[in-house]
């Protein structure tokens, strides 16, 4: 039965993406391929993105909603991408970004300029943003200094998150406030070489995360209750799929676990990818705000596409639009999705 249920879910999002939906697209390009060249795909808007960033310095602030910390958290993740594709350059966008990691998390040895202001377990869904951040960490030239004051942040950070009452409210919440705080949990235990809380994430995920979140039939329900049902699940599927990459070992995919009952991540992604590919057939009521600027091009569909051997999602993603308005921003966690796919923090 289950070999017949996945069938299923595949066939039916390569029905929803070839019926009058967004997604016209040139089939030949992506038919045999689900491992997306995504330094290729992405390189124009990399470096794009990456010369903006060498250009500016956003002033170090507290305020996880600020313009200043969102533009940190889109420049850092570039400047590393673009030192992948542009080898020639990698040097001057590490030192950029060492420059603008210095800034916010201090060198080795000095206190870190950087300091949350954390007034409920709601306020840590703002800093999922940060999970990119140290992502990007090994794929920058950084000096010991610069590499040792931000992996110091991030593993004082993770010790808030893993012993705090108001992180741990957050990690037992049933929606997105749990799938936030698992992703920087992930984040930042991977770069710090803490294989205790990366263990401790995946118990979580296997017998908690899916349970609580996901559905019979794929859907997010708390997310559904809210004033942006819509965006919220999208933003959810991305942060969970982010959760997969970094929980998972060379010996156990987080993609492929399901509940006896079926919600795991094959059903989510297989459950949102048509409406992602036609927004105007969501069932639910409709965004409150911003609707009509929806869906907003997923990482979580270019991971899926991998995870599943699924073209059709890799289709779909090649031909989604780039948000650009800063309240849509901060609702998608992973902007380079190159720095993701393979994962270089360490294998285990």
């Amino acid at each position: 039965m289950r070999a017949t249920r996945r069938a299923f879910l595949g066939g039916g999002v390569a029905c929803a993406l070839t019926r009058g939906s967004v997604a016209q697209f040139a089939v030949g390009e992506t038919s045999n391929v689900t491992r997306l060249d995504l330094a290729k795909i992405d390189r124009a808007r990399i470096l794009t993105s990456a010369a903006t960033a060498l250009g500016r310095t956003p002033p170090p602030t507290s305020d996880a909603a600020s313009d200043a910390f969102l533009q940190m958290t889109l420049d850092v993740p570039a400047l590393a991408a673009a030192a992948q594709i542009d080898a020639e350059r990698a040097a001057e966008y590490s030192a950029k970004a060492a420059d603008t990691l210095a800034a916010w998390f201090g060198k080795s040895g000095s206190k870190s300029p950087f300091h949350l202001e954390i007034s409920g377990f709601e306020d840590l869904l703002q800093l999922c943003q940060l999970a990119e951040v140290a992502v990007s960490l090994p794929f920058l030239q950084l000096s010991p200094e610069v590499l040792g004051g931000a992996t110091a942040w991030f593993r004082s950070y993770l010790n808030y998150l893993t012993t705090d009452i108001n992180a741990g409210l957050a990690r037992d919440a049933k929606d997105k406030n749990q799938s936030s705080w698992l992703l920087q949990v992930g984040a930042f235990a991977r770069l710090c070489g803490d294989d205790t809380s990366l263990q401790a994430a995946r118990v979580r995920y296997r017998h908690a995360t899916l349970r609580a979140e996901i559905n019979a039939d794929g859907f997010f329900p708390q997310e559904l209750k809210t004033a942006n049902p819509f965006r919220n699940s999208l933003f959810n599927l991305d942060l969970l799929a982010g959760v997969c990459i970094l929980l998972s070992t060379r010996f156990e995919s987080m993609w492929d676990i399901e509940l006896q009952d079926g919600p795991g991540m094959r059903a989510a992604v297989a459950r949102h990818a048509p409406y992602i590919a036609k927004p105007v057939s969501w069932p639910y009521l409709a965004d409150a705000t911003h609707f009509m600027e929806m869906p907003g091009r997923r990482p979580a569909l270019a991971f899926a596409a991998r995870a599943y051997s699924q073209p059709e999602y890799a289709s779909l993603f090649l031909i989604l639009k780039e948000f650009t308005d800063p309240e849509l921003l901060r609702t998608l966690p992973i902007r380079q999705p190159l720095l993701w796919v393979p994962h270089p923090g360490r294998q285990t």
